[in-house]
């Protein structure tokens, strides 16, 4: 893979229409004018190679979703915010660095509402999920002296609402995440040399067993 060649080559294609290096050149290029600079991979090594790899994967995953926006004609202003579905860092590792960067725009995070609007939780799930983490969402006593002594269990009907939202929230990410690999594998081919950063068969993966 060459850092930059003539913006005519094709990287991938995303239902059918072509995917740029131009376009691969231009991400990268302002990755590197950002704050973000520092950290990144030197042009041109191995893990550079694999930072232009998850660009492409990034801006498949984007012009994915701009398709699904158009077909059911979702509004980007009524979306919830980036921290409403990804609060935290295990969140952000559940649906994958990927999906995780493509919801900053709330474009995104409207078609993530609708991918996963059915989603709903059972009252059994929530009995269960309680019954094997009774300290779950127990906030500890605080005590004299700024100490605190350990939570008490809550009840099922106290834990019940902190509960249910999380395993919603859950069940929504893995929903997107699922949807999003089923729709790139429809809609999205990629040029030999821009293979998922993950694939084993491109040289770069470094991850062996």
């Amino acid at each position: 893979m060459r850092a930059h060649t003539s913006g005519a080559e094709v990287v991938a294609s995303v239902s059918g229409c072509p995917v740029s290096v131009a376009e691969i050149d231009d991400r990268e290029d302002r990755l590197r004018r950002s704050p973000l600079a520092a950290a990144l991979p030197r042009p041109g090594t191995s893990e550079g190679r694999q930072l232009r790899r998850w660009l492409v994967q990034l801006l498949v995953t984007e012009r994915v979703i701009a398709i699904e926006a158009a077909a059911v004609g979702v509004d980007p202003d009524s979306a919830p915010t980036e921290d409403d579905l990804l609060p935290d860092t295990t969140a952000r590792l559940e649906i994958g660095s990927i999906a995780a960067s493509a919801l900053q725009d709330p474009l995104a995070r409207a078609v993530f509402v609708s991918v996963t609007a059915d989603i709903v939780v059972e009252d059994r799930d929530v009995s269960a999920y309680h019954a094997r983490n009774p300290l779950r969402f127990a906030a500890p006593e605080p005590t004299a002296g700024g100490w605190h002594r350990p939570a008490a269990t809550l009840s099922l009907e106290d834990a019940r609402p902190a509960v249910a939202a999380h395993l919603l929230a859950w069940a929504r990410r893995r929903m997107f995440r699922i949807w999003l690999d089923a729709r790139r594998a429809a809609l999205v081919e990629l040029a030999p040399g821009y293979e998922h950063p993950g694939d084993p068969s491109q040289p770069d993966n470094t991850h062996r067993h």
